[in-house]
């Protein structure tokens, strides 16, 4: 088979024959400043009044209401035929929902139930005019609450009951202008989240969510669901426990509900259970049935507060068998009460955590159905519009909110169009408020803490995420175990921080590990290639290609300068010892080579995959060059792109001793050069074949 032909067809036994096409491409060997004069080589330019001129363009006032308002660009375009029926169906359903989670998330933030609704109406008004994302259920969700519910314990020096009324408390505690109770401490917390958030957007900070990785987040929420457990045995067994906080809370939690359980509540008990155990049978059964006939799920949360509620009434259950109830549920709106700011400079640390938390969070679930949808979130408009309902909800005694993983999937299931879809559920929770609410006050918190167990389930089989990452990547799952680990065992906060130091931990852990390899040519062919990977790929006599991904730094320089020099063989094994049982061993350490101007000619840096270089990378690279020269090895550059090249020139005219190498656009070039020149010293012809 003749591989220069113009047109050549390649049978492979048992498969059909695919045609293939060939070009011979003859062109003039490159060096780089040659290419750069035939090619009009120009570095972008983007003078101080072009951007200025640019960012006043861009924020007129139209441009400005459009982008910082998106209800103003997808409001006009809504369709009633197109788009209605899907809302409505959807923003009901997704009411459904908020109703028993929003009650039993809020006892997780160490406040009345009614607090859940609150957050299920009022900072969701405001998503729908600044949110990019029609398909987020925003609301209540168990991970923010709970690390609310942590800020709470820890500054609220008024513990209410919860069975108490909500505008009743904060009254109070306004009177006697002692002390704060946890509605108070919520409601900074909720001002403070809305606070970063805003700041956030001001500094065009959208993409900080990308500092909490796939892992850290798998091992920090499944660490968190078993907080969020241990937070709910009490209801679920009936027993009183004393309030705990600080660290190791899992564990003192089941120390003390152990203490307990000679006088947990059989009523409770048996209430829990069968509420889990319906609850999960309609997910795990029932749930793919009906999805597959009907997009509007079964109400099972809501059938089971309100049958809950019903039996409770009717039996008596906290009379006759000691339940604790949710208790009084104040109707209408809660009126607005000014955060106590005071408090702000105490929580700031743990507001900065949960700020982080939700927003990821929520952008990772917008982002999940934008790449469904095929349409656009803008990450620093999430920001801004997480900010504001945040800051608006903080005066009605709501807790941060977020997008919620389960409610989020039922809502896009069901139909959901647009942002309209919000407001319908916020109307529906609205009537709720106004005059539903009483009816719940008979209902067990029992059946509150079985709905929060069964909804953890998603969460707790991440766990099945870990051998993934640990296919994946040893460093992934390290850092997964890490942030499981002390999350579980210390604390939420804690847990978090050490996550992220693992994350940055094991990105610098790659970063001194580059993939690096020493290239061979494959015969009549301009590849070069992984000697090691590909078999077919031969070293050329006397030249070294040395193939370097990464960025080439002052934290990677030295790395890159040993392992040039143990690839090409300047820097050699040293000599093969012998243990104390007599058997061979190499030494891990190196020794110079001073023969290796012998065997190597010619080395190539491949450049092609380097990313980045600074001062010291170029300062190392001087000094690579010096000792090659001196061993009388000709180094070259090859396949560099733009900004190293320019990163190269500047370093050049500011340092006396300048980097002045060869360079070339591609190996080949360099290759082909090297080969010229070494005819040219012979005095041999020039004309060079490669074969």
């Amino acid at each position: 088979m003749d591989l220069f032909s113009d047109y050549y067809i390649k049978s492979d036994e048992g498969a059909q024959a695919r045609p293939s096409q060939q070009f011979n491409v003859v062109r003039r060997v490159y060096q780089q400043d040659i290419l750069n004069k035939d090619a009009d080589y120009q570095v972008p330019e983007k003078p101080l009044r072009y951007q200025c001129k640019k960012v006043v363009n861009s924020c007129g006032f139209g441009d400005c209401i459009v982008n910082s308002l998106p209800i103003a660009r997808w409001l006009p375009r809504y369709s009633l035929k197109r788009d209605l029926v899907g809302d409505l169906v959807a923003g009901a359903t997704t009411a459904v929902m908020h109703i028993p989670q929003g009650m039993a998330y809020a006892l997780l933030a160490e406040v009345p139930p009614i607090v859940g609704l609150y957050m299920a109406f009022f900072p969701v008004l405001v998503y729908v005019i600044f949110g990019t994302s029609p398909h987020v259920s925003m609301g209540t969700f168990a991970v923010a609450c709970l690390m609310a519910g942590k800020v709470v314990t820890q500054h609220a020096t008024i513990h209410m009951d919860l069975t108490n009324s909500t505008n009743s408390v904060l009254s109070t505690s306004t009177l006697d202008g002692v002390g704060y109770t946890p509605l108070q401490v919520l409601s900074i917390v909720c001002l403070a989240v809305g606070i970063f958030q805003i700041l956030m957007w001001v500094l065009r900070l959208g993409a900080v969510s990308s500092l909490l990785s796939e892992p850290l987040v798998s091992g920090f929420t499944t660490a968190a669901s078993f907080h969020v457990l241990a937070s709910q045995l009490k209801d679920l067994f009936g027993v009183k426990i004393p309030k705990l906080s600080g660290n190791y809370k899992i564990i003192f939690t089941v120390i003390e509900v152990s203490k307990g359980l000679p006088n947990l509540n059989v009523a409770a008990v048996v209430i829990s259970c069968i509420t889990c155990v319906v609850i999960a049978l309609n997910n795990e059964l029932l749930k793919p049935w009906v999805s597959k006939r009907s997009r509007v799920p079964v109400p099972i949360e809501l059938l089971a507060i309100v049958l809950g509620t019903i039996v409770s009434k009717f039996c008596g259950l906290e009379e006759r068998y000691g339940i604790n109830l949710v208790g009084n549920i104040p109707t209408g709106l809660p009126v607005p009460q000014v955060p106590p700011v005071e408090l702000l400079p105490s929580i700031a640390i743990d507001v900065f955590t949960i700020t982080i938390v939700t927003y990821t969070i929520t952008m990772s679930m917008a982002l999940i159905f934008a790449s469904k949808e095929k349409y656009e979130i803008d990450a620093n408009q999430e920001l801004l519009a997480l900010g504001a309902s945040n800051v608006f909800g903080s005066f009605f005694c709501c807790a941060p909110f977020c997008a919620s993983l389960s409610r989020s999937y039922i809502q896009y299931q069901a139909g959901s169009k647009t942002c309209v879809t919000s407001v319908v559920s916020a109307l529906l929770i609205l009537c709720v408020l106004l005059w539903v609410g009483p009816f719940f006050e008979q209902l067990p918190r029992c059946v509150l803490a079985g709905i929060i167990v069964v909804s953890l389930k998603g969460m707790f089989v991440q766990v099945k995420e870990l051998p993934k990452f640990w296919k994946l990547s040893k460093l992934d799952a390290v850092v997964w175990l890490v942030t499981f680990l002390v999350t579980v065992l210390v604390n939420i906060d804690i847990g978090l921080g050490a996550g992220l130091a693992a994350s940055v931990g094991a990105l610098f852990c790659r970063a001194q590990k580059p993939y690096t390899c020493l290239l061979g040519r494959v015969l009549n062919t301009d590849l070069y290639l992984d000697i090691k990977r590909y078999r077919a790929a031969e070293e050329l006599p006397g030249i070294k290609i040395f193939h370097y991904c990464g960025g080439l730094n002052f934290a990677s320089k030295n790395l890159f300068r040993s392992t040039l020099f143990r690839k090409i063989g300047y820097m050699k094994p040293a000599e093969l010892s012998h243990d104390e049982d007599n058997n061979l061993t190499r030494s891990e350490s190196y020794e110079w080579d001073p023969t290796i101007g012998s065997r190597v000619h010619c080395v190539i840096v491949d450049a092609s995959a380097l990313s980045y270089v600074d001062a010291p990378g170029i300062k190392t690279l001087v000094s690579i060059h010096h000792e090659l020269v001196a061993s009388n090895i000709t180094l070259l550059l090859a396949g560099a792109n733009g900004p190293v090249l320019e990163m190269i020139e500047r370093y050049n005219s500011l340092e006396t001793d300048r980097l002045q190498l060869d360079t070339f656009p591609t190996v080949h070039d360099a290759v082909v050069y090297y080969k010229v020149l070494e005819a040219k010293r012979h005095d041999v012809t020039t004309t060079v074949t490669m074969t």
